[in-house]
């Protein structure tokens, strides 16, 4: 090879290469959806609502907002078939502040603090295979923090999967592929094998004898059962929206596709396609997963499992001995190959940001492979620094609120677009407009104030790390109106 050709090889591309197909783009939407909340949240959600049918709905309202929002993002996905996503919307519809802020958010919890918390999960399961790996191996007290093993096992899976993906798309994208296919059919095993060896019809006739009542379950310092009636329609209303933070978050992360769009072949259909078949998959198998749970344990003992862990609870019944390290090798392939997607497709909204000048200036450039290399290191450093802290949960715990607030904004995005842009091409149209992206935002806004009401711990430090973003995004603008004088 001549010196010429070697050095226009190892130039920077100047923009991203479509190389997705529809198959990829919808195995990145069941791949960064399901991690391992499928397997814990069913817990927490029994204590607030106390019953299989509230158990049950919950993930019924969570699937069916999930879907709209997602056949609603088709609309825009096919308005602005580019790559960053949520954040072009946000800003087409709104301006740059609203935009920034989302990128704020993003930048400093919602992607990094998921990258985070899925990175220790894969570890804290994968120590059921290599007891080493445990949380509770301190490798170093340094007195004001504490590092563990479980904490340098999500850091290096952070690394390795961001070295995969800065080597090119195509890297990432049969990382993807392969990971979520072999997960699918995993959980799909699991529900089959859950019915057909492990589901009790006594346990099922004792959980539906009280299927609908609406209770609050907990327990006392000497370990009785305590029930709490939720009477009226606002308490019961209240303990559904408090309970479905778990299951918004382990459905979250859907809209990842949209980040990716500039490589994405026809993206315009693709896309849209992609968001309906994933979210529609995935959906389906959290509520069959969950009516499994509810085949096999009682509602007490789905409740209270053990740190929450109900699916390896489940697997127990069902596999016997075997059933620990069964989930656990579950857990390990669905958590790697969740945080695959994720990191994958955050890099891209720090591209845009970067073009429009509301970033470091590095991020807004593609490597030799055609990917914005830069940007995905930012995020491995940022997401490995939590890691260490330790407050990644807490941090996802703050921005339950802040996601659905963003998701509202962007529903509303397709009203005002409607109004203000009806000349641009729309290949796709929201399914239902006006009345299921209504239904989507009067919902969604529903559970927020339900939040805010409920839950001031977690949603008033979400919006404060939101609003911390508007004195840096006037600092950025006040710089850029500097440096073009």
């Amino acid at each position: 090879m001549s010196q010429k050709n070697m050095s226009q090889n190892n130039e920077n591309k100047s923009e991203f290469q479509r190389s997705l197909g529809l198959l990829d783009a919808t195995m990145l939407v069941a791949g960064t959806m399901i991690g391992s909340g499928i397997f814990i949240v069913s817990a927490d959600i029994l204590r607030n609502v106390g019953s299989a049918g509230g158990l049950l709905l919950a993930w019924l309202i969570t699937g069916a907002l999930t879907l709209t929002a997602a056949v609603s993002y088709g609309e825009l996905s096919g308005m602005y078939p580019k790559a960053g996503g949520q954040y072009v919307y946000l800003r087409e519809a709104y301006g740059p502040v609203v935009s920034f802020l989302y990128g704020w958010s993003f930048f400093a919890v919602i992607q990094t603090g998921t990258i985070a918390a899925v990175g220790v999960a894969f570890a804290k399961f994968a120590s059921y295979l290599i007891p080493s790996w445990s949380d509770k191996n301190i490798l170093f007290d340094l007195g004001f923090l504490q590092i563990n093993a479980a904490q340098i096992v999500a850091i290096l899976m952070i690394i390795l999967l961001t070295f995969i993906n800065s080597r090119g798309v195509k890297n990432g994208k049969w990382v993807q592929t392969f990971l979520t296919l072999i997960k699918i059919a995993s959980l799909g095993g699991l529900i089959v094998f859950g019915f057909l060896l492990g589901a009790k019809a006594d346990i099922w006739n004792m959980n539906w004898s009280k299927g609908w009542e609406m209770v609050s379950l907990s327990r006392s310092a000497d370990g009785l059962l305590q029930v709490t009636m939720l009477d009226g329609f606002m308490a019961v209303a209240a303990a559904l929206s408090v309970a479905m933070v778990g299951s918004i978050f382990s459905s979250d992360t859907w809209n990842n596709v949209t980040f990716i769009a500039g490589e994405i072949k026809n993206p315009a259909r693709n896309i849209g396609l992609s968001l309906l078949l994933g979210t529609s998959i995935v959906t389906v198998i959290y509520i069959l997963t969950n009516v499994m749970y509810l085949s096999i344990l009682s509602v007490e003992d789905l409740a209270f499992a053990k740190d929450d862990r109900v699916g390896v609870l489940a697997a127990g019944q069902i596999f016997g001995s075997y059933g620990t390290t069964i989930m656990a090798v579950m857990i390990v392939i669905s958590t790697f190959g969740c945080n695959n997607g994720v990191i994958l497709a955050g890099a891209r909204v720090y591209y845009i940001m970067s073009q429009d000048k509301l970033f470091f200036k590095k991020a807004g450039t593609l490597n030799r492979f055609g990917v914005p290399a830069w940007g995905l290191w930012a995020q491995c450093v940022w997401a490995s620094l939590l890691c260490l802290t330790g407050r990644y949960g807490d941090l996802l715990d703050y921005v339950v609120f802040v996601v659905l607030l963003f998701y509202i904004l962007t529903i509303i995005g397709i009203f005002i677009l409607r109004r203000t842009r009806p000349d641009v091409a729309r290949p796709y149209r929201a399914i239902g407009y006006p009345i299921l992206p209504a239904l989507y935002v009067v919902t969604a806004t529903i559970i927020s104030i339900f939040l805010f009401i409920y839950k001031p711990v977690y949603t008033l430090p979400g919006l404060g790390i939101v609003l911390l973003g508007l004195p840096i995004y006037y600092f950025l603008k006040r710089r850029n109106e500097a440096t073009t004088l």
